[in-house]
């Protein structure tokens, strides 16, 4: 058994690491709750602005087929937005998206797909720059808050490769805000826009002024960058709240750990005792039986 001074130097230790825990948890907690305000607030216009993209997608007949953002084309050529955090310490946020990035790989290059990543984060460039396909572009340091001035040097990479042709398809991976118990890894198509059925049937075309070229072309073009920040703003507050989870779990361990030093010192210490006194007690008989 360890002694009486190793166990103390071991509770001291998991205190500290116990405080520092519990500030974590505080912190990741303010930061959920801005989080979750923002991404609730955001994601019926983001979901509507979806549907918009789907319904512009099928305007055929007034010029969207000039449309670079709607072509569709062979695939051959794919690239993966992947969304991570910058830093660890939340639990298994960034493994859980880097995985199903993986998966979303391999599938990709078993269908003969030339596959590369733009990445989002540190995390998620580290582990692709050891073990994934190779980088188009890297993005770190987004703020805690970010703004469409933050992810318009994102959305214009990814536009501008696949107006280029660099790409023939682009999705997004990152992690969907659920509760905050919850956040699941989710791959959604970014480009090429694809047009859905709508729930009410459509005219069959519209007059746009000045041009349809005009004004697709910048509605199609802000209306993607808004995807991309939505998944942003989804993918933080998956963040914090498993930040925060994963700093509360290790608060709590650390204090039924510090319960069972505790308890193991007081056994030590009782044993040390007993043992001083069966010393006395046997000293003394020795003395008195020299006597």
């Amino acid at each position: 058994m360890p002694s009486t001074r190793e166990i103390r130097r071991r509770i001291r230790s998991v205190k500290n690491i116990s405080k520092v825990t519990k500030a974590m948890e505080t912190v990741a907690a303010a930061k959920m709750r801005k989080a979750q305000q923002q991404v609730l607030m955001t994601r019926p216009y983001a979901e509507k602005s979806r549907e918009v993209l789907a319904y512009l997608a099928r305007l055929r007949a007034s010029a969207a087929p000039e449309q670079p953002l709607l072509q569709q084309r062979p695939i051959n050529k794919v690239a993966l937005l992947l969304i991570t955090g910058d830093r660890g310490l939340a639990g298994a946020y960034n493994a859980n998206v880097i995985r199903e990035a993986m998966n979303r790989v391999d599938e990709l290059e078993e269908e003969g797909k030339q596959v590369s990543v733009v990445t989002v984060g540190a995390k998620g460039r580290d582990f692709m720059l050891r073990h994934g396909p190779p980088l188009h572009a890297v993005f770190t340091g987004l703020s805690d808050r970010p703004s469409a001035n933050d992810v318009a040097p994102i959305a214009q990479v990814l536009i501008d490769a696949f107006v280029n042709e660099d790409f023939d398809a682009v999705y997004i991976v990152a992690t969907k805000f659920v509760n905050t118990m919850r956040q699941e890894p989710d791959v959604s198509q970014l480009l090429p826009i694809r047009p859905a059925a709508p729930e009410h049937p459509m005219a069959a075309d519209y007059i746009f002024e000045p041009s349809p070229q005009a004004i697709l072309g910048e509605v199609l073009r802000g209306l993607t960058e808004l995807q991309i920040l939505q998944a942003v703003y989804e993918a933080m507050a998956s963040e914090q709240s498993a930040r925060m989870v994963a700093m509360r779990n290790a608060t709590e361990s650390a204090n039924e750990l510090i319960g069972e030093l505790t308890l193991s010192y007081n056994k030590a210490r009782q044993e040390a005792i007993t043992k001083e006194l069966l010393d006395i007690v046997g000293g003394s008989s020795a003395l008195q039986q020299a006597a």
